[in-house]
């Protein structure tokens, strides 16, 4: 089996669970044998390309002559005259700098109606978002002719378009993977732009494979798509060597941790009301907030009014070692989501040996059967569930031995192999013949 795959990052370039859920599906496939080519808009540098083909799609030279390159350059320059700004939900506003795109190169040869042109990208997620997931699916009708597969797996809304194009380009059946939707990101105040990609891509697809249950339901929910076109591969994780050293915190107290995007979807506004009721019953503690995003200056606000700037930290963004070493440091990590479609970070805490709290609206509570599970906006349940935690060490102890137990069925393996069996499934798959 041979599949073509279109993400948006990849180690050790990323921003988010993404990147990291992208690495470990490659990984479990190769493992299955499956040969994989992954695109990139951009590659940066220091990506592992050993054991398969990685592909900058900013390298890549297209002929727009090409019909279905051409009408997806169309599409392209629509969006560039009506769309100037980022429709995005979850954009950093470290990211969102005054990123300047190079305009796209253009070689004209011999015969004057082939064209070629090559499309530069960021591959961030910055003020022309939208123009390089456009850019991305022109370049990706032209991948489409150039490899060999059998079918094409796409990942999130940034990819769907290139999913699409490489359809039409090539025939072949095309596999949407939903980690997070508009509806996570931004609740009931969708991004109708990226609703509509979202809802393009899932019935455009031959099959959906959604992260959780969870994910699944909302998918049938607010997208409309029939239930037997979405399958549920949860994520795993990576596994580790293990590592009996901690490190020294640099403080006394224990230390409970928030990693994550800080946005609304990932409902830091319930740890900070939280962390304010545990100091209260619980004074010698420290809150960590790690991770970046568009209401971390809300939360600092929050800290500041709550009065408890000496006991709240903020990293900013961690990344590679840096999140080990918070996860070593810690001793209670929480995840007050939201809406998570699965969840990556508890897993990473169990195995770092840390207790966690999650919340129920989250895929990752339908694998995990040794955390504490509370509604995320039930603040004194939270607060209740971390000061048990800080204050009994058996309670504790009880929670990072048996959570080690549930990480033993979660591995991208597992996953990898249902991931196969869709593949498997579509082999009988009659091509869409191209408009």
């Amino acid at each position: 089996m041979k599949v073509l795959m279109f993400g948006w990052e990849f180690p050790p370039h990323i921003s988010g669970g993404l990147g990291t859920a992208c690495y470990g599906i490659v990984t479990g496939l190769l493992q299955q044998g499956v040969q994989v080519t992954f695109v990139v808009p951009k590659l940066y540098g220091g990506e592992n390309r050993k054991a398969f083909r990685l592909v900058s799609a900013s390298d890549v030279l297209v002929n727009t002559a090409v019909p279905v390159t051409q009408k997806w350059s169309e599409r392209l320059q629509y969006i560039e005259a009506h769309s100037p700004l980022a429709p995005y939900a979850m954009l950093d506003p470290e990211e969102t700098g005054h990123t300047e795109v190079k305009e796209m190169e253009q070689l004209t040869i011999a015969d004057d109606k082939s064209r070629l042109k090559r499309f530069r990208m960021t591959g961030k997620y910055g003020n022309e978002l939208m123009q390089e997931v456009h850019k991305y699916a022109v370049v990706a009708s032209g991948i489409a002719g150039t490899y060999e597969y059998d079918v094409i797996h796409a990942h999130d809304w940034l990819t769907f378009p290139a999913g699409i194009a490489a359809k039409e380009a090539s025939g072949k059946p095309f596999v949407a993977h939903i980690h997070a939707t508009e509806y996570d990101r931004s609740g009931e105040n969708v991004n109708q732009a990226v609703f509509d990609l979202e809802k393009e891509g899932m019935e455009r697809a031959d099959h959906i494979i959604a992260v959780s249950e969870y994910t699944r339901q909302i998918v049938i929910d607010k997208y409309g798509i029939s239930p037997e076109k979405v399958s549920v591969v949860h994520n795993g994780i990576t596994t580790k060597g293990t590592d009996s050293t901690r490190l020294s915190k640099g403080v006394q107290e224990k230390v409970v941790t928030f990693m994550g995007r800080i946005t609304y979807q990932k409902g830091p506004e319930y740890f900070v009301r939280a962390a304010r009721k545990v100091l209260d019953v619980v004074p010698d503690v420290r809150f960590v907030m790690a991770g970046g995003g568009d209401k971390m200056d809300a939360m600092i606000d929050l800290v500041a009014e709550l009065k408890m700037s000496s006991r709240f930290h903020f990293t900013g963004f961690l990344n590679g070692p840096e999140v080990d070493e918070m996860y070593a440091i810690s001793d209670v990590f929480v995840m007050p989501s939201v809406s998570e479609p699965f969840g990556i970070a508890p897993l990473e805490a169990i195995q770092a040996n840390v207790p966690v709290i999650i919340s129920k609206q989250s895929g990752v509570s339908e694998v995990l059967k040794n955390a504490i599970k509370v509604d995320f906006w039930d603040v004194d349940a939270l607060a209740d569930a971390i000061a048990a935690l800080l204050q009994y060490n058996s309670l504790s102890g009880l929670f990072k031995e048996n959570g080690k137990s549930d990480l033993k069925e979660l591995n991208w393996k597992k996953s990898a192999s249902g991931i196969e069996e869709v593949y498997q499934k579509l082999k009988s798959y009659v091509p869409e013949i191209s408009q």
